[in-house]
């Protein structure tokens, strides 16, 4: 499972050493105008829809596994969630940094692309929320996974391997598009998404690592109330058919 994990971890660290980079080399707003110089019209389209995914389809998505009695996903999602949000509201509110928006008004020789349709914000843009929210969820697919994987293939196969790997960089560039999508609507700066993306990829590691017993435990639970649910139902409606059958005899 760590060797799994590795593709995924190291892949972001990478991406994380060459963004901190970035950040040093190039002044704030000088930086956001390069990452953010080139738009199309297919990629306005994009990025508006796509970030859009970060404020309810990933929770609704996040349910899913519980058709499939996979609700360990779930709840891994649901406290990393719960835990990163905690953390990013209590940075937002401390720093109170401004948006792009707001910090371009004061340049006269800067224009900002902006994208039509968009709501901008102007305050409380550190750390980006949509940016964690990216990675806790992907971050949690790419936990999910690899421990699904490795519970269920004992011997590991070449072409596995590599199945695998390609779905956990796979999971890791979903997640910095939608990061990255925040700095090409011009609604953070890359140190915002930057701190957001270590919030989504920490949270859901330690929870998992330190909680995964925790979690089974609360997936046993859960799974034992719907099937004691489920059958007092069912006898409440066998009961009632029963009772309609002797007042019609």
């Amino acid at each position: 499972m760590k060797k799994m994990l590795s593709v995924y971890g190291l892949a972001y660290l990478g991406l994380l050493l060459f963004v901190l980079g970035l950040q040093c080399v190039y002044p704030k707003l000088e930086l956001h105008l390069l990452l953010n110089s080139y738009h199309t019209s297919l990629e306005d389209t994009f990025f508006k829809y796509y970030t859009q995914l970060a404020e309810w389809p990933l929770y609704i998505l996040a349910l899913l596994p519980i058709l499939w009695k996979k609700l360990e996903l779930t709840i891994l999602f649901a406290l990393s969630e719960l835990s990163g949000g905690a953390v990013l509201q209590i940075l937002k509110h401390t720093f109170c940094f401004e948006r792009p928006v707001s910090a371009f008004e004061h340049c006269q020789n800067m224009a900002l692309p902006l994208v039509q349709g968009v709501d901008m914000h102007h305050s409380n843009s550190f750390p980006s929320g949509h940016a964690s929210t990216f990675f806790v969820f992907y971050t949690c697919c790419a936990l999910y996974l690899a421990f699904h994987y490795k519970k269920q293939n004992t011997e590991q196969s070449y072409g596995k391997r590599v199945l695998i790997n390609v779905s956990m960089l796979s999971l890791l560039v979903l997640a910095a598009l939608g990061a990255y999508s925040r700095i090409y609507l011009s609604q953070h700066f890359l140190s915002d998404v930057c701190m957001g993306s270590i919030i989504g990829f920490i949270t859901p590691c330690l929870i998992f690592y330190f909680g995964r017993k925790q979690i089974m435990k609360l997936k046993s639970a859960s799974l034992s109330f719907f099937r004691n649910f489920a059958n007092k139902s069912q006898s409440y409606e066998n009961s009632s058919h029963s009772s309609r059958n002797a007042l019609k005899s």
